[in-house]
């Protein structure tokens, strides 16, 4: 059987690095951690802390991360890419025909909220909605339909939304899905110590308590026009 690439496109401050230690609990998968970060940051010139570290340790071409690792062959059944919505600028896409896609989203409000404790000038860009609204209508324009998924569902009953998931994504469910061990990962990519302090507290899918954190006013015609994406995405999720 050929291998199942699975591209998660996500927004920042999401469950994604989650869902990444769930996927690497299963017997058949690998997982990569944002293979494209480093051509992201070299491609925009945005700051994020541990710049320097993470452009030192990926490689910064975009294309020959879509070659040598997105494309590359594979012994593994499965191999699950963490990815940024965001990290998909500058690109031929046209590999996205030979990957099975995600579209995961997030409420606008924690994800602009949790986001600007780490760099408060957030925008549109950062998050990426605009992005996976726009990747949305391209694939379903070219008949490749992506999953959505949701994690604020996910949360509500984690085992019933995965095991819908692998339905969709035609895998078999495993129950190791659903936990792993606390601290950070050989996988994790390199700006962990930046971003994953909740989740390397993490057993399972847990709600962290600051996902109810205040929206700072500034940022309120942001969330607004980001909402209108979300909104239209969130019809298509896969529902608890």
């Amino acid at each position: 059987m050929p291998t199942k690439r699975i591209c998660l496109w996500s927004n920042p401050r999401n469950i994604s690095t989650a869902m990444m230690y769930s996927f690497m609990q299963r017997p058949d998968t690998i997982v990569f951690d944002e293979p494209l970060y480093a051509h992201y940051l070299r491609i925009t010139g945005v700051y994020h802390p541990g710049n320097e570290e993470v452009l030192a340790a990926q490689e910064n071409n975009g294309q020959k991360v879509i070659d040598n690792i997105i494309l590359a062959e594979y012994d593994s059944p499965i191999v699950f890419f963490k990815q940024m919505s965001h990290h998909l600028v500058a690109l031929n896409e046209n590999f996205l025909s030979k990957v099975i896609n995600i579209l995961f989203i997030r409420d606008p409000k924690q994800l602009i909220a949790s986001y600007a404790q780490i760099r408060p000038n957030v925008t549109m860009q950062d998050i990426g909605l605009q992005k996976q609204w726009q990747l949305f209508t391209q694939l379903n324009n070219q008949n490749m339909h992506p999953v959505v998924l949701d994690s604020g569902e996910i949360l509500k009953d984690p085992e019933k939304v995965l095991r819908q998931l692998c339905d969709v994504l035609e895998i078999p469910f495993y129950k190791e899905m659903l936990h792993w061990p606390a601290g950070p990962k050989t996988e994790d990519g390199v700006w962990a110590k930046h971003w994953y302090y909740n989740v390397h507290k993490s057993t399972g899918f847990e709600k962290q308590t600051t996902s109810d954190r205040p929206l700072p006013e500034y940022l309120e015609p942001l969330y607004n026009e980001s909402k209108k994406y979300y909104d239209q995405l969130s019809i298509y999720s896969i529902k608890a």
